[in-house]
């Protein structure tokens, strides 16, 4: 090679040109590009050379502007055709004749640059390009205005985020939608995300931090997700719409009501009866009446809801209420386990209208002891709706027209001391209800009313009823027990200050509660069998047990095994788990949001006990919030000691709160 020699080698990837300088060595030689800047080459690192003419740097940008009017990609398939039909190769030189009819020095370059940076109709084969065959082109093209396409694809994109996060309104495209899902997949499940590399693009082309908070802000920004978007939830395998399939089934049901297999339903119409929830409640799967017999004797009655009239095991309502197994209670509202029009309409026992039910007849002996009960598929008339609220100041005032009412709250209080006889073991600890309400956050303390024990003992007592019904006659059912626990001895109870701290220290000792086909002493309740049978809208396992019952009222075969029902028991029972995950984060969530709210705020804390003592970590119980919260403490305290705290730091996302102690002079 000769010093002013034209040269193209590859910096970095990029296409460079340079003039030959001088020698370097046995082999390299150093040349300098048009920008006057040295590099050391090695002949394998010269891509082409223009020699027999010679030029200065200057040159190299002349010479650039000389070929460009030639660089046109497109002129190559004409060169292809001829070249596939002859079935001929070409080099640069030959390739600017046949494209250029002329084969100066740049026009040959001119050739060369095309052929090199072709993808689609030749390829090298040494100093030479042959033209592929036809089908390779055909698919090479292909992919090209593929990738074209694409390219579009994501500029249209990026340009319709931009114009969304300023707040236009965009009409988003079907191919945004992997896109959007990589986005919301990496906000939702961050590094264990699959397929994050969208979502990582996306962030990168904005400029944004390549992490899942940036793509939780920009979903925000986008007004896809809310601010407080449930991650927890998102996380889950919970269904969170109805199909199409199910919603028509559902309305089908509605429409055309299935027959009613138990046709010779009790008619219990005359009845008065009471329904008790809180206001907000729309399922109503539960309603209570009291019957004075001929002799003097009252007779408890507890209706539950029977949505198994609307449905048969194994129908798509079945399956799909088996798939969610449970309906979940959020602070932003509840996803029920059926299609709200059945849950709420038919279903359940609304107030003045026919409703089916199954009915638990009991009559109680002077102790509370069940003394003889009945169970009936049954057609019941809800008299009143009531919250329990109504049912505490009706019970107070004693009022005349209701005394049914405070017949049924004796019963329940001597229930409850039967029960306590019997070994039950009664954990108060205080309790709260948090809503969210067109993003306002509230938190209710839940009073342990004479109303929510009523309810809760009927409850119990219609559980115990349905347990004894299926231990007499060999019905397989989801049997809830609770081993005996190893509590505290009295004299340690009673070093603990009454109230939550001794509750707490109670409830550390108990148990798991556990389901299976065999009845066994559920301990915490006194019981020596149980079953839930009193949320069949709400609970997947409930519904099961009154498929079993009411096909042995009828003297049907009960539609599951032994088997069938230890085999949906393992399948409802994983999947009701995760929803107590998801209720229990987004409670703590959205618990966390309000104390972010009110940071300003000083809170009345109970020490309920150690959580690490060595560490300063103790559980504590904010009073007026029914909130337990884990809390470091700086000096020792005992359980049962009063606190006041003042939040210092909550991150609701990042499930992290501290708080710091305040003096109560500082308060004052």
């Amino acid at each position: 090679m000769e010093k002013g020699t034209l040269v193209e080698f590859r910096a970095n990837g990029d296409r460079r040109l340079a003039i030959a300088e001088r020698p370097e060595g046995k082999k390299h030689w150093i040349v300098i590009d048009e920008r006057g800047q040295h590099h050391t080459l090695h002949p394998r690192q010269i891509e082409y050379e223009i020699s027999n003419q010679t030029y200065k740097p200057s040159d190299i940008p002349h010479f650039l502007q000389t070929i460009q009017p030639y660089l046109d990609p497109s002129s190559l398939e004409v060169a292809w055709e001829i070249l596939n039909e002859m079935g001929d190769s070409v080099n640069p030189s030959e390739m600017a004749l046949l494209l250029f009819s002329e084969q100066s020095a740049a026009l040959c370059y001119a050739a060369h640059h095309l052929l090199s940076d072709d993808k689609i109709y030749f390829k090298q084969k040494g100093d030479r390009y042959e033209p592929r065959p036809a089908a390779q082109v055909a698919e090479l093209k292909h992919q090209g205005e593929a990738e074209a396409q694409r390219q579009r694809e994501w500029q249209s994109f990026l340009e319709r985020v931009q114009h969304a996060t300023t707040g236009e309104t965009v009409e988003w495209q079907p191919s945004d939608r992997p896109r959007l899902d990589s986005l919301e997949r990496f906000a939702t499940f961050g590094e264990e995300a699959t397929n994050r590399t969208p979502a990582l693009e996306t962030l990168a082309a904005l400029k944004r931090h390549e992490t899942p908070q940036a793509a939780l802000a920009l979903l925000v920004e986008l007004g896809m997700w809310s601010p407080h978007e449930n991650l927890a939830l998102r996380r889950s395998q919970v269904p969170t719409t109805f199909s199409t399939q199910v919603l028509q089934v559902s309305h089908q049901r509605l429409e055309f009501p299935p027959d009613d297999l138990d046709r010779d339903r009790l008619d219990l119409t005359h009845l008065k009866v009471y329904t008790i929830d809180d206001e907000s409640t729309r399922e109503i799967d539960d309603g209570l009446s009291l019957e004075i017999l001929p002799d003097g004797r009252e007779r408890l009655w507890i209706h539950i809801a029977d949505p198994t009239r609307w449905l048969t095991p194994g129908d798509e309502l079945d399956l799909e209420a088996r798939r969610r197994s449970t309906t979940i209670y959020l602070p932003t509202g509840m996803i029920p386990m059926f299609p709200p029009e059945l849950a709420t309409g038919p279903m359940s026992l609304n107030q003045g209208e026919t409703s089916c039910a199954l009915s638990f007849s009991v009559i109680l002996d002077e102790s509370g002891a069940v003394e003889d009960y009945s169970i009936h598929a049954s057609l019941i008339k809800s008299t009143y709706r009531l919250t329990y609220e109504d049912v505490d100041e009706m019970v107070q005032w004693g009022v005349q027209a209701e005394s049914e009412l405070e017949a049924i709250a004796r019963w329940t209080k001597r229930r409850q001391a039967w029960r306590q006889s019997q070994g039950s073991i009664t954990i108060h600890m205080p309790e709260s209800s948090i809503k969210v309400q067109d993003e306002e956050v509230t938190i209710e303390v839940l009073e342990d009313s004479i109303s929510r024990q009523l309810v809760a003992e009927m409850m119990i007592l219609a559980g115990e009823v349905a347990a004894r019904y299926a231990q007499t006659h060999s019905l397989p059912l989801p049997f809830r027990s609770q081993p005996q626990p190893d509590l505290p001895s009295e004299e340690e109870l009673l070093l603990l200050p009454a109230g939550p701290v001794r509750a707490c220290a109670i409830r550390r000792c108990m148990p798991r509660s556990e389901v299976t086909v065999t009845a066994a002493r559920h301990a915490s309740l006194g019981l020596d069998t149980y079953a839930q049978v009193t949320s069949p809208i709400r609970r997947y396992s409930d519904l099961l047990a009154h498929f079993q019952i009411k096909a042995h009222l009828r003297g049907d075969v009960p539609p599951f095994s032994e088997e069938a029902v230890k085999e949906l028991m393992l399948t409802i029972g994983s999947t009701a788990y995760e929803a107590v995950l998801v209720e229990r984060q987004t409670n703590r969530y959205w618990g966390l949001e309000f104390l972010r709210r009110h940071a300003d705020q000083v809170w009345q804390a109970l020490m309920l006990r150690w959580l690490r003592e060595h560490e300063g970590l103790a559980l504590v119980l904010l009073e007026d919030l029914a909130l337990e919260l884990p809390v470091l403490l700086n000096r020792t305290i005992a359980p049962g000691d009063q606190l006041l705290l003042k939040v210092s730091r909550v991150d609701p996302r990042q499930d992290e709160i501290r708080f710091q102690e305040v003096a109560a002079q500082a308060v004052g």
